[in-house]
């Protein structure tokens, strides 16, 4: 069966000036400020698009990596995943980084690459992101 989630913006006054709240209706867990010097300069307690899509890609490709490696008979014992999107403006998001220590036993430090590769190519928020460079740490630990 298929999901949809939902979030809403509402922004008031031009770009560099205005600002915004964003609410994360599915869930229904909060609304967050947004404005253009959190995005471009310092997040200053508010957040921006590329936060939202850090997080989604982290958690995304944690899930993914997990599932796989307990599809390989390894499951993770702790996956912790940090993603890192960056923004330049005038050009847009130049490329994701993702970090990922895992502790899986029974699993050595190539399987463990081997499997982030494959959750990196297959999550579905790395799919979303194709036209993205996106690259990869993968740590054992």
């Amino acid at each position: 069966m298929a999901t949809t989630r939902t979030a809403h913006t509402v922004w008031e006054g031009e770009l560099l000036k205005g600002s915004g709240t964003v609410t994360l209706d599915s869930s229904g867990i909060g609304s967050y400020p947004v404005n253009w010097p959190s995005r471009a300069e310092q997040a200053n307690g508010k957040t921006s698009p590329e936060e939202l899509i850090a997080a989604a890609h982290s958690s995304c490709f944690s899930m993914a990596l997990s599932h796989g490696l307990a599809g390989a008979g390894t499951p993770p014992t702790r996956l912790e995943t940090k993603a890192d999107v960056t923004f330049q403006p005038g050009e847009g998001i130049t490329g994701i980084h993702l970090t990922v220590q895992g502790e899986v036993p029974g699993l050595d430090a190539d399987g463990f690459a081997s499997a982030a590769e494959d959750a990196k190519k297959n999550c579905p928020v790395s799919q979303a992101l194709t036209g993205t460079t996106i690259t990869l740490t993968a740590t054992l630990v």
